[in-house]
């Protein structure tokens, strides 16, 4: 009998990845620009379409599994993280993605959000801040900064805002990075960042409502202020930025960083980004630089370090209680033995 011959998997384009639903975000959505990066990216997976899952909760940003064609799981408020969990322990053949807001992610969802990334789930969060609550009309969001006036807080928000890179790192996590909606090369440049690592993976991005909350992050997208506001990181690499050929740094400032003047600095006492360093509160103090202002806005992988993965564990004991046991008979057993039973 002749050798089998052993098909080779097409390449897929991003036109692959496009599903027949038709796009319903309002015009101008900064949803639009996040979709055609993650369209035009999954190619670079590898993966089958039917190895890649997008699991989102409720929200504008949730309709996202509707639009790709991939599998996906328009699951419930804030719980995202969770459904995704199961997944990616049942099924470690695939690339499981969570797609969430700041409202679903950061108020009902909180809880399953910081326990997925201190677990190390293997799983790539995409949180889409627009600092409101689209899909209701404008309320306030836990990302929304003092004096927010909207629909809820007439006389404006008195909540002090999450800072959601400084939640995904006091939580632990082992990825975590920032990035633009409108920034495609740099949005793409951090999603394949993210695919590359081993648990979780946390992405927040800068996310434009036209409607609600319009120009919120005008200062980093504005040509006449972007440069002096935006803080580039690559590792390895010295921190600085600004129009005039990099006329800022970042030093160490006591238990934090601070922006200075280059010109007023020794060059030895400029902060060198090192995204693989084991303690997080490098990666915190970096976190803390934008404040509500966004000012001064680093962008790009803020934590990148390996501890062992919550789904890998997970299986390794269930392989270990199962050795040598037919589970197929235990199984059958347990079924048949009566109403009660003794776990050992």
């Amino acid at each position: 009998m002749a050798d089998a011959v052993k098909l080779e998997a097409p390449k897929l384009k991003a036109k692959d990845f496009k599903s027949t639903q038709e796009v319903r975000w309002c015009p101008g959505c900064g949803d639009y620009a996040i979709l055609a990066a993650v369209q035009s990216f999954l190619p670079e997976l590898g993966l089958e379409r039917e190895k890649i899952a997008f699991v989102s909760g409720i929200g504008c940003s949730s309709r996202f599994p509707y639009y790709l064609n991939t599998y996906g799981i328009h699951s419930i408020h804030g719980r995202a993280p969770a459904i995704a969990t199961g997944l990616a322990v049942s099924r470690p053949d695939l690339s499981v993605w969570v797609v969430t807001g700041d409202g679903d992610a950061l108020s009902i969802g909180g809880n399953h959000l910081i326990h997925a990334l201190r677990r190390n789930v293997n799983l790539k969060i995409l949180l889409f801040n627009n600092r409101i609550y689209g899909l209701t009309k404008g309320q306030y969001s836990p990302t929304s900064e003092p004096g927010k006036l909207t629909k809820s807080s007439p006389m404006g928000s008195v909540d002090a805002p999450f800072n959601p890179l400084s939640l995904a790192l006091g939580s632990e996590a082992t990825f975590v990075a920032r990035t633009l909606d409108s920034d495609r090369a740099h949005l793409q440049e951090v999603l394949r960042a993210a695919a590359e690592h081993e648990g979780s993976a946390f992405v927040e991005i800068y996310q434009n409502c036209p409607i609600f909350n319009d120009n919120a992050f005008e200062v980093l997208k504005n040509p006449e202020t972007r440069d002096e506001a935006i803080i580039r990181l690559r590792n390895g690499e010295p921190v600085r930025f600004g129009a005039a050929d990099g006329e800022k740094v970042v030093v160490q400032s006591g238990y934090g960083l601070e922006v200075r003047d280059a010109a007023d600095v020794d060059e030895a006492d400029v902060v060198v980004h090192k995204a693989d360093v084991d303690d997080p509160a490098y990666a915190f103090a970096l976190s803390r630089l934008s404040g509500t202002a966004l000012d001064h806005t680093p962008i790009g992988v803020f934590r990148n370090v390996a501890r062992p993965t919550y789904d890998k564990g997970v299986r390794t004991q269930v392989d270990e209680a199962a050795a040598g046991v037919d589970r197929r008979e235990a199984l059958d057993r347990l079924l048949h033995s009566g109403d009660t039973w003794t776990v050992l």
